[in-house]
C-alpha cells in the first residue's frame, strides 16, 4: 500500500503535471505559463496566510473559552498542505490545494478520514461501559 502511495506521488503525479504543463505552455505560450504559475503560487501563499491566521485567531477562541482547539489544529495541518501543493509547480496540485483552500472541503475530509474512522474505531473495540449502582439489601425485601 506504501510503495503505491510513494509512486503515485513521486512519480505518476509529475508525469501527470509534466504533461499539463507542456500542453498549456503549447496553448498559451512557455512565458504566460510560467508566469501563470508564478501567480498561483503567489496567489496561493496570500490566501494559505490569511486562513491559517483566521484558523489561530479562532483556535486561541476556543482555548479561551476552555474548549481543546482539535479540529482548528486539523484544518491548520490542511493548510499547511495545500501550501505545499501551491508551491509545487503545476496545474493539478494547484488545483488540488485551492480545493484544500474551502472551508466546507477540509470539514468533509475530516469528517470522512478522521472522525468515521474514529467512530467505527469505537463502535468495535469490544467494550461495554457499565456503572454499578450499589443497593441496600434492606430495601429490596
Amino acid at each position: 500500500m506504501m510503495f503505491r502511495l510513494l509512486l503515485l506521488l513521486f512519480v505518476i503525479v509529475p508525469l501527470i503535471e509534466l504533461y499539463v504543463l507542456i500542453e498549456v505552455g503549447r496553448g498559451i505560450g512557455g512565458i504566460a505559463t510560467i508566469l501563470l504559475c508564478v501567480f498561483t503560487a503567489l496567489l496561493g501563499g496570500l490566501l494559505i496566510r490569511l486562513q491559517g491566521l483566521m484558523t489561530l485567531l479562532s483556535a486561541q477562541r476556543e482555548l479561551a473559552s476552555g474548549g481543546l482547539p482539535a479540529e482548528h489544529v486539523l484544518h491548520g495541518l490542511m493548510l499547511g498542505i495545500a501550501g505545499l501543493l501551491l508551491f509545487t509547480p503545476g496545474f493539478i496540485t494547484d488545483a488540488l490545494g485551492f480545493l484544500l483552500l474551502i472551508p466546507a472541503v477540509r470539514h468533509l475530509l475530516i469528517l470522512r478520514f478522521v472522525v468515521s474512522p474514529v467512530m467505527r474505531s469505537r463502535q468495535h473495540d469490544g467494550i461495554i461501559d457499565v456503572e454499578v449502582i450499589p443497593h441496600d439489601d434492606k430495601k429490596i425485601r
